[in-house]
């Protein structure tokens, strides 16, 4: 009878779906393989070791195990900060999102929690208990810029769900899982109180709300990377935690619908319109749910075959550069430290040696076996599970030779499949209301063997106007800091309204091609057409067009602008050099249609210093013509140092 009522339920949702023609892909696996028969309800039985599985631990290589057992004796005298309402409050008075006091616990707890796994002797159990106590004692576990009262103060009455209680609730669960036993010897307190904190703040309104916007259930905003990261960090809670059957199960069909609500709302060809960063808490997360949910189901739940599964996890390798560079549009960084792990591991699942390769290949670069692993206490015990088969497993730098995403108007070529040498280029049309949006519709990076040459800069470092209606004050934001034009005077606008038209690209063994007409997102600027084309004739050169036609001429110029970490120099009347990291190349435009006016501009945001630590440069092309119509080229060819 109860299966006949979870049938009946999956039935009345998918028919509600259904005539939206949305695709319900874990909502028909859960009904296929009844997922309340084969859930697995005693986390104790996936597979994981336990903290007295000193077998397992034992085989961790021994210059490794001391490096984490180091990093955890830095904090054995940590003094575990008080979390006061003026710190909450912060957010409202100077704009500063930044949670040093909210972020700095979470690794001292995880680097004692590792150090304790790897010696195994107690040493660190007070530390760890410390850390449980002190987040049992804290009001609210979320990210001061989450909080939804508008004074700035979490109320403890109305429990809400942020990135941030999300993460502490899956690092505490992986405390509770390791070392209830240990605590319990110390004073059986410790753990129930902990239990009774992650069930209060994180389980229980995870179980009750269906309002938060990141679950998608009210339909009115569209979900992002908050869904698949926070449903992990909840399904994770909800299966070492949950003791109640029937809530557990309950608990992972919520999980599984609102998953589904982010494959829904997900584009076929799988890119990720957030950027390669955010595919690391999306896409990648989404894999680690599906990965849990087919252990928790003993293998019945898998639906790696799918496509649109398969197509988001290529997406990462597509987006590659060459390491740690990565196609950046949006917020994402330039450099990003990939999950190895992860990236092997979904490859494996989808059946996708590429992608398996590459994961393997950063392992190799990010100094598996060498130094500790990265992540949260799951994703660091994964990772030490798979060491020696990923160490073993053939690693291959991920460098295809050209990429289309249809859906999200994203392209890439370079000049070679296999090698970082010569050009790589990667341009986008899309629209400019996309997840962690810039204005840049059109918008291209180029980058010669495998280093930035012509970028896109990424943001700075987040605060209060990042995510506000002042968003586009900032000039990260701004299409006049893209590689794009600025029409009559006119930047780009937001908006959903403002797409890209006639995007298209084609690619052979002698060329690849780009094209997309980008004047619908100049409001008022009084242009009727602004194509911007790219070509890239491999093994030759890479050529920017702009074919225009406007329906006036103002007073303020039309600029054409390029962001670049390149020394820039003239080098003749018609010729820019630029000299980069091991490469220089000449840019030439014509003198007669425009003149160029050189600006550098120191980067002292730590964020964008990560990416850019010498400063950027950007050119300002002017044009000179007085016609409503015309067109402007520039062409990059490489040249000796």
């Amino acid at each position: 009878m109860k299966n006949l009522c979870v049938l009946l339920i999956f039935c009345l949702i998918s028919t509600h779906l259904s005539s939206q023609g949305e695709r319900n892909i874990l909502l028909k696996e859960s009904a296929e393989i009844d997922l309340e028969k084969n859930l697995v309800t005693n986390f104790s039985e996936l597979g994981y070791p336990k903290y007295d599985t000193r077998n397992f631990w034992n085989t961790i290589p021994e210059g490794l195990k001391k490096k984490y057992i180091e990093q955890g004796e830095k904090y054995l005298e940590y003094n575990w900060p008080t979390i006061k309402a003026t710190d909450y409050l912060e957010i409202i008075r100077s704009g500063d999102r930044r949670h040093p006091l909210f972020v700095k616990p979470q690794s001292v707890l995880t680097a004692c929690v590792m150090a304790e796994l790897m010696e195994g002797k107690g040493r660190f159990i007070d530390q760890i208990i410390n850390g449980a106590w002190f987040y049992s004692e804290q009001t609210w576990w979320g990210w001061s810029a989450h909080i939804p009262e508008p004074d700035g103060l979490p109320d403890k009455h109305n429990p809400s769900i942020d990135l941030g209680v999300g993460e502490v609730a899956n690092i505490l669960s992986w405390t509770y899982y390791f070392f209830k036993e240990e605590f319990d010897k110390v004073h059986p307190l410790i753990s129930k109180r902990l239990k009774d904190e992650v069930m209060d703040k994180a389980i229980i309104p995870y179980y009750e709300r269906e309002d938060f916007w990141w679950m998608g259930f009210d339909k009115k905003r569209k979900v992002n990377n908050w869904n698949p990261w926070t449903n992990f960090n909840m399904l994770t809670a909800i299966l070492i935690m949950e003791n109640d059957e029937r809530k557990k199960i309950a608990g992972v069909q919520k999980v599984v619908r609102s998953l589904d609500i982010f494959l829904n709302q997900y584009p076929a060809d799988g890119g990720c319109d957030e950027g390669p960063s955010y595919w690391g808490l999306a896409g990648a997360k989404l894999y680690q749910n599906l990965d849990l949910l087919r252990l928790a189901t003993q293998g019945q739940f898998d639906v790696f075959d799918n496509q649109l599964v398969k197509n988001m996890g290529a997406y990462i390798y597509k987006a590659n550069i060459d390491y740690p560079y990565f196609v950046n549009f949006a917020d994402a960084d330039a450099k990003v430290n990939s999950k190895p792990q992860v990236i092997y591991s979904y490859g494996k699942a989808i059946k996708d040696p590429v992608m398996q390769k590459f994961g393997a290949f950063l392992a190799n670069e990010q100094g598996w076996e060498i130094e500790t692993l990265d992540g949260k206490i799951n994703e660091q015990v994964m990772q030490l599970m798979l060491l020696e088969e990923i160490k073993k497993a053939p690693a291959e730098n991920a460098l295809i030779r050209d990429f289309w995403l249809s859906d999200i108007e994203v392209a890439g070529a370079r000049d070679a499949e296999g090698t970082t040498d010569g050009f790589f280029f990667a341009a986008k049309g899309g629209h400019n209301a996309e997840s962690h949006n810039h204005n840049d519709m059109g918008s291209f990076v180029l980058y010669v063997n495998g280093k930035p040459c012509l970028v896109d800069v990424g943001r700075e470092t987040y605060n209060a106007k990042t995510f506000s209606n002042k968003r586009y004050e900032i000039w990260t934001m701004q299409s006049q800091y893209h590689n794009l034009p600025k029409i009559n005077g006119v930047d780009q606008m937001n908006g959903s309204q403002y797409i890209a038209q006639n995007t298209s690209f084609t690619a052979d063994k002698k060329k690849a091609f780009f094209s997309t007409d980008i004047s619908s997102a100049y409001v008022d600027a009084g242009v009727n057409k602004w194509v911007r084309s790219y070509q890239l004739n491999r093994g030759k050169k890479f050529t920017v067009f702009d074919n225009y036609e406007l329906s006036e001429l103002r007073d303020l110029p039309t600029t054409i602008n390029f962001m670049t970490p390149c020394k820039v120099s003239e080098k003749a009347a018609g010729i820019l050099s630029l000299q980069g990291d091991g490469f220089k190349v000449e840019l030439k435009y014509n003198p007669s249609h425009v003149s160029p006016v050189i600006e550098f501009h120191a980067v002292e945001d730590e964020k964008l210093k990560n990416s850019w630590p010498e400063g950027l440069t950007r050119i300002v092309f002017t044009a000179k013509s007085k016609k409503l119509k015309g067109e402007h080229q520039f062409i990059i060819k490489e040249t000796k140092l």
